[in-house]
């Protein structure tokens, strides 16, 4: 039911249309709440306990100390005002899922960000004949959502791939002035990454939490984390409406 387009935060996945399905793998995850206990909302392992971005999913943060962590990290992000979008291009972040950007988890393994992103958080995987990256079908549990896809290529708009931290916010909160390398960085880091539901990513566009939020209300808090987490991870300022939206979703 479901295929990966990326526009914005997104690119379209593989559409050759003489690519086969072939063998099928499966990735399981359980679900945690986060540092690992488990616990309902989300799917996979919460952001306190995947603070790298490789583990699959982003499941909720269930615990009052897990939700007093998660204010301590967010307390730890700096403030600034949003600046103008001018100059801002995609492009500007390099082409859309390079597996050459350096200094992030998994670049430079032969596959490109988007199927890594894919394998790391589907399940019950099928690949492209004759290759072991090229994802063509999978089922999909969204965070974001909640609801259950079951991807195929051949409807790829179903699914899109969020940064979680949007391309355009982090250009209006500094990233202009960063070197090519940092914003390439960003732009593939497994962190920033997740593959969701693609009728919510395109309702997020490039908010910030203040605007936008999972509709999965028992995720919101997580969402706030891995916000946090890349903002910290790249020493980048979110705005004061976006800190406090950020705090309160996780009780502060």
């Amino acid at each position: 039911m479901s295929v990966v387009v990326l526009t914005g935060c997104s690119g379209e996945l593989g559409t050759d249309p003489d690519a086969s399905a072939s063998a099928s793998s499966s990735a399981s995850a359980s679900a945690s709440s986060g540092g690992g206990g488990s616990g309902g909302g989300g799917y996979g392992v919460g952001p306190l306990g995947n603070p790298d971005g490789t583990k699959p999913g982003l499941a909720a943060i269930g615990s009052e100390a897990d939700r007093k962590t998660a204010r301590e990290l967010i307390e730890r992000v700096r403030t600034s005002g949003r600046g103008p979008k001018t100059g801002y291009e995609r492009d500007e972040f390099g082409y859309a899922w390079m597996d050459t950007a350096d200094g992030v988890p998994l670049a430079r393994n032969g596959c490109d960000t988007r199927n890594d992103l894919l394998q790391r958080d589907g399940r019950e995987l099928r690949f492209r004949s004759g290759s072991d990256c090229v994802v063509a079908s999978m089922t999909l549990h969204d965070p974001y959502t909640g609801k259950t896809v079951e991807w195929r290529k051949e409807r790829a708009s179903e699914v899109q791939i969020d940064h979680v931290v949007p391309l355009s916010y982090s250009w209006q909160l500094g990233a202009s002035r960063w070197s090519e390398k940092k914003r390439r960085q960003l732009a593939n880091d497994v962190l920033n990454l997740l593959p969701v539901e693609g009728r919510a990513n395109s309702a997020k566009r490039d908010s910030g939490p203040a605007s936008w939020l999972p509709p999965d209300k028992a995720v919101r808090c997580a969402y706030a984390v891995r916000f946090g987490q890349v903002a910290l991870k790249y020493e980048m300022p979110v705005t004061t409406a976006d800190k406090r939206a950020m705090l309160q979703q996780c009780g502060g």
